[in-house]
């Protein structure tokens, strides 16, 4: 995984409190294991991974905002005119283009036009291991740090609704479900992580629950838990 590139306790003010501190040590910690791609097929039978240079690079931006005690982690509800995941629960995130020098750019470029973020207010963290979808992506998690004065601007043309969900929800293995609906022919399970009135599932659940494995394994010294 990518080293840390920068140190956000020192950038941000008001500092950050001691929850939020404790919170971005178990993301570095997370960032630096060995971590393994996952698939929207990980929870279904007969589909193995694809080989990564057949399937479109995209990014997506893992933003973390220091709340009183700890982190929230910023999602979107995708504009319901969409044609493509209409309505569904989403990071800031798409393919790359081919002005994006690399894939911190592209989620950069994306969560500007999706939701009004700044570069100046994103201090990169590093990367999690790359995410297949069942539309042919190969999506890489882009961790960072945003500043605690972000005020949304989400653009109507693309995102309904910007929210925010405590990392400590999102970290917690007993919030996620195994459910299972009727795709294409043949049952298609997958995981949900449900919080409030969000209904999040799909390619964002599986990388949050990469996520969650992820601090789990490093608060466990690194043992894999599964």
């Amino acid at each position: 995984m990518p080293a840390p590139l920068c140190t956000p306790e020192a950038d941000f003010r008001p500092p950050l409190s001691a929850g939020a501190r404790a919170g971005l040590a178990r993301i570095r910690a997370a960032l630096a294991g060995p971590g393994a791609d996952t698939s929207d097929y990980d929870l279904n039978e007969g589909r193995g991974a694809a080989d990564p240079a057949h399937l479109r690079p995209a990014a997506v931006l893992l933003g973390l905002v220091p709340a009183e005690g700890d982190l929230d982690v910023v999602l979107t509800t995708r504009a319901g005119h969409l044609r493509h995941h209409a309505g569904q629960v989403a990071f800031p995130g798409g393919k790359v283009d081919m002005a994006d020098a690399d894939l911190v750019a592209c989620a950069l470029r994306e969560a500007h036009e999706e939701i009004g973020l700044e570069p100046s207010q994103v201090r990169i963290l590093g990367a999690f291991a790359a995410h297949e979808t069942v539309t042919g992506y190969h999506v890489t998690p882009i961790v960072a740090v945003i500043d605690p004065g972000f005020r949304p601007r989400p653009d109507p043309g693309e995102v309904a609704e910007v929210f925010r969900v405590p990392l400590a929800h999102l970290a917690d293995a007993g919030a996620y479900r195994i459910e299972q609906r009727h795709w294409r022919g043949t049952w298609r399970r997958y995981y949900t992580v449900p919080y409030g009135p969000y209904y999040i599932w799909g390619a964002t659940a599986r990388i949050l629950r990469a996520l969650a494995d992820g601090m789990a394994n490093a608060d466990h010294g690194g043992l894999d838990r599964g």
